[in-house]
This record gives C-alpha cells, sequence and structure tokens, in this order.
C-alpha cells in the first residue's frame, strides 16, 4: 500500500457536487492498494497514520499525533498513486489491485483506522470521479509505502 498522508487545516470530498466528506484539522490520506497487499499492511500503516507526529505542540514543535489531538481523517482510494512512468507517456496502472481485491482492502482499512482513531473516518467512493480539496497545514506531506517501511 502507498500512502500520502497530508496535515490539513481542512479538506473535504465531493462526488458529482455533493460533499461526501467534510473535515477540519486533521489528515487527508490518499490510498493506493496494490494485489501484495493484506491485512498486515493494513494494520500497520493504520498505526503509522494515527500515531505519527507532525502535529504541533504548545512549544510550536511537530510533537503530536493525530490521537492526541482529536482530529479528523478521511481516506480516499486512489489507484494512481501506484502509476508507473517508466515507458512512455503514458502511465500504466497494472500494480494497482482491481476492484475485487481493493475494494474489500480499502473498507478494512476504514475499518480499522476507525478503530485505531476511536471515531469514524470520512471517505470518498471507491471508483468514482471525486472532487477533492484541501488546505494543506505547513505544508505537511508524507508518503509512506508498506513495502518498504522506512
Amino acid at each position: 500500500m502507498k500512502a500520502v498522508i497530508q496535515r490539513v487545516r481542512q479538506a473535504s470530498v465531493s462526488i458529482g457536487g455533493q460533499v461526501r466528506s467534510q473535515i477540519g484539522e486533521g489528515l487527508l490520506v490518499l490510498l493506493g492498494i496494490e494485489d501484495a497487499d493484506g491485512a498486515e499492511d493494513i494494520a500497520w500503516l493504520s498505526a503509522k497514520i494515527v500515531n505519527l507526529r507532525i502535529f504541533a505542540d504548545d512549544a510550536g514543535v511537530m510533537n503530536r499525533s493525530l490521537l492526541e489531538t482529536g482530529g479528523d481523517l478521511i481516506l480516499v482510494s486512489q489507484f494512481t498513486l501506484h502509476a508507473s512512468t517508466k515507458k512512455g507517456n503514458r502511465p500504466s496502472y497494472i500494480r494497482a489491485a482491481k476492484p475485487p481485491v481493493a475494494i474489500p482492502l480499502y473498507e478494512q482499512a476504514i475499518a480499522r483506522l476507525e478503530a485505531d482513531l476511536g471515531k469514524p473516518v470520512g471517505t470518498g467512493e471507491f471508483g468514482a470521479d471525486m472532487q477533492v480539496a484541501l488546505v494543506n497545514d505547513g505544508p505537511v506531506t508524507i508518503i509512506i509505502d508498506t513495502k518498504n517501511r522506512e
């Protein structure tokens, strides 16, 4: 799994002109799923997301996690994170999991994040044409690949 984690002042996901999810301060996470991903990737990534110390403490130092701040989270599935641009100018998405594999893993990731965070997580809609709006705070953007675990 690949995740692009963005600390936001606010974020929303709209589908067909209707707001599906909206948050104030927290994290907007774009999630790319591939066939090799599984429950272990979900557990590791969820724990990492909710515990990343990327929010300011009283001294202005990034030293607090989403759990500590009580911030919200939106998780959006984004297969294009697995794009390969090695050949030509048209990206290949061959590494991205197809819906029969990706949808259940996306749903498991939502459930795990909700359990780890202790509250509902906003979402997009798998496979929908979504408009994602955000005010990136910092900006702070972190990319994680569960296969590298760096």
